[in-house]
């Protein structure tokens, strides 16, 4: 795909990866794309690279628009490999560029790549480097989401370069939102947004909010967010600015997700009657079996839902081994703001929903208690007991939600 410009003289020249299906152990399904971008003025700049396999791609992209060799600055926003393993490549084009960077990212690059070479300039929140009719702000946003993380703001144009924040996994032959939405839809649009954050951004709702609160400081009128992946903020960046704000502040919707793994059904068989008793206490329910879903979609529905089940039959006196797996995936993302509770089968002596507690109070989540457990497969009796388990979550759940 050639170079699109996103206002007069400010181009993408990014690369779109249509088959990336594993992103570091996160499913994504749609694609994804490396965004950079090409300023062209009288210091022409270039702010972020793209993932190495790509670096051909953007090299040609930038070719379309002006010779490399006359880029005179190169901005780096996050050293992550996706977004700076061809920035030797870019520096062999133009070995007389300036690069900006944090100085945590400077410590980073020096760890890839031989930077005695390179002219490397340490930037901090508040400075700006004018390259001719415009100005870049560099603002320093560390584990958003990672230590060296910053965004560029090009003052004149009243764009916000973003790196990962704002972004989506979505491989799109359009770079617009406005232009997405006609070919595809909002709510694809707005599920890639809750999916990126559940997976990536989850644990720095605090300081997500603290950094919009911070470029409201600034005073900086945005009228375009660019990001690193994904679709580009240019019809209305404040719907994903809004976005982030309510989950940062814990909003979601009032329903339960029921998130299981089962040996020989009975777990599975659980879940029925336990959704259908959700469902009648008036509350919307999703049930996912792990086995069958990637643990990138699992995490979304849990950061959807404002409680979820886990289901879990006992193996060797502890947790089926996916249960296991998603809920130390989920420990690490440091979900908040969720109530949660267990059920399960077992054949001997039991242990799994035991051990999910554990868990849910390692993370510090608000906790519906007892958990359900059947001995082998549940009986009418135990269908019963599993009917009202829902009901009773469902009232837990609505309760909960009131505070928020």
């Amino acid at each position: 795909m050639k170079a699109v410009e996103l206002k007069n003289g400010i181009y993408w020249v990014g690369a779109i990866d249509w088959a990336v299906r594993d992103f570091h152990g996160y499913e994504t399904p749609r694609g994804t794309t490396y965004n950079n971008y090409l300023i062209m003025d009288e210091e022409i700049t270039l702010l972020d690279t793209v993932k190495y396999d790509f670096s051909d791609i953007t090299i040609k992209n930038i070719r379309s628009v002006v010779d490399p060799s006359k880029i005179r600055n190169v901005v780096i926003n996050h050293i992550e490999n996706d977004h700076v393993t061809s920035i030797d490549k870019i520096m062999d084009l133009t070995p007389n560029a300036a690069i900006y960077i944090t100085e945590k990212g400077k410590k980073g690059l020096d760890r890839f790549f031989d930077t005695s070479k390179w002219n490397i300039k340490i930037v901090k929140t508040g400075d700006t480097l004018n390259i001719g009719r415009r100005t870049l702000l560099f603002i320093e946003t560390p584990m958003l989401h990672w230590p060296d993380s910053m965004m560029t703001y090009i003052k004149e144009e009243k764009i916000l370069i973003s790196q990962d924040a704002f972004g989506q996994h979505i491989a799109s032959a359009v770079r617009f939102d406005d232009e997405f939405i006609t070919c595809q839809s909002m709510s694809e649009l707005e599920d890639a947004v809750i999916d990126y954050y559940a997976n990536i951004l989850m644990p720095f709702g605090q300081l997500i909010k603290a950094k919009i609160a911070d470029i409201q400081k600034l005073g900086l009128e945005i009228e375009m967010i660019a990001p690193d992946h994904g679709i580009i903020w240019k019809a209305n960046p404040q719907k994903v600015l809004q976005m982030y704000l309510d989950m940062a502040n814990s909003k979601t919707n009032l329903s339960v997700s029921i998130i299981y793994d089962t040996m020989w059904h009975s777990t599975e068989q659980m879940t029925l009657p336990i959704m259908q008793g959700i469902k009648d206490e008036g509350v919307e329910c999703k049930v996912i079996k792990l086995r069958a879903t990637p643990m990138s979609i699992a995490i979304k529905e849990f950061w959807k839902s404002r409680g979820c089940l886990i289901g879990t039959p006992t193996l060797n006196n502890i947790m089926y081994p996916s249960v296991a797996h998603f809920l130390t995936h989920l420990r690490g993302l440091r979900p908040k703001n969720r109530i949660v509770g267990a059920f399960g089968s077992y054949g001997w002596g039991g242990g799994a929903v035991k051990e999910a507690y554990e868990d849910f109070k390692r993370m510090g989540l608000e906790i519906f208690e007892p958990g359900l457990q059947i001995l082998f497969k549940p009986s009418f009796e135990d269908e019963t007991k599993c009917y009202e388990f829902g009901k009773e979550f469902a009232k837990k759940v609505k309760e909960y939600h009131q505070k928020f």
